[in-house]
């Protein structure tokens, strides 16, 4: 098994430019103003102060270019690309992290203090930053923390393995709710078929059943694994 597939097993178990959401009275009086990014409509469903929020969060910048371009690589290293999808850094699971470190302050120290550890570990066994050895060098030192002993609390391990198993996770949760990632896992939301009434178990459960002819009236049985389909207005077609 690949790392890609061991991963995804594992699994299953920027202010641009802006538009303005004004919010009026019943008199047509402005009483709000909210700048939003331009990006905004990635964000559907979110209320005016969520926007705003994230508005705020993508001014502000918490990593440095080093620690980003070293994120850059740890994250293709933990999810790397193969023959169909790409890699985690590819989708922009770097920026996502870095997002996530200013929403959730709490993990601004042990995720900068873990890329000081490897810049630290990486100059002395190889003589360069974490950036500059070989992959193999780099996964040389990575496998030192990659795998904890799990009968150790976790709060009780080396506070290099804690980053690593942070930023493994934080790399996993940025790839599979990246589109990408979803079309990775094969996930298809809800695909409703035809629905030809309350199933046999149940039914016998509550020990109930259908009328035999009514159901002959009332349900195709040679239809019952077709996938429903809907015309742009939400008529149903089959």
């Amino acid at each position: 098994m690949d790392r890609r597939k061991s991963i995804k097993s594992i699994f299953l178990g920027t202010v641009a430019s802006s538009f303005v959401i004004t919010s009026c009275t019943s008199d047509g009086k402005v009483v709000e103003e909210i700048d939003i990014p331009k990006k905004a409509d990635e964000f559907f469903g979110r209320t005016p102060k969520e926007l705003e929020q994230i508005a705020k969060l993508d001014a502000r910048q918490f990593f440095n270019g080093h620690e980003m371009e070293t994120l850059a690589i740890l994250c293709a290293l933990i999810m790397p690309a193969n023959e169909t999808y790409k890699s985690a850094t590819d989708v922009g699971v770097p920026e996502f992290i870095e997002f996530m470190s200013k929403d959730i302050p709490e993990m601004q120290t042990p995720l900068r203090g873990g890329l000081m550890w490897l810049d630290y570990k990486s100059n002395g066994d190889f003589g360069a930053e974490f950036m500059s050895i070989t992959e193999e060098q780099q996964k040389q030192i990575l496998d030192i923390i990659a795998y904890p002993d799990m009968e150790i609390p976790k709060n009780e391990h080396p506070l290099e393995i804690q980053f690593f198993t942070l930023i493994r996770n934080l790399t996993l949760t940025g790839y599979y709710t990246s589109k990408e990632g979803i079309k990775d896992l094969g996930y298809k939301g809800n695909a409703p078929n035809i629905w030809d009434g309350v199933p046999e178990d149940v039914l016998a459960q509550h020990n109930m059943s259908y009328d035999p002819e009514w159901i002959a009236k009332c349900v195709d049985q040679s239809k019952r694994v077709d996938i429903a389909e809907w015309d742009e207005e939400g008529n149903l077609l089959t």
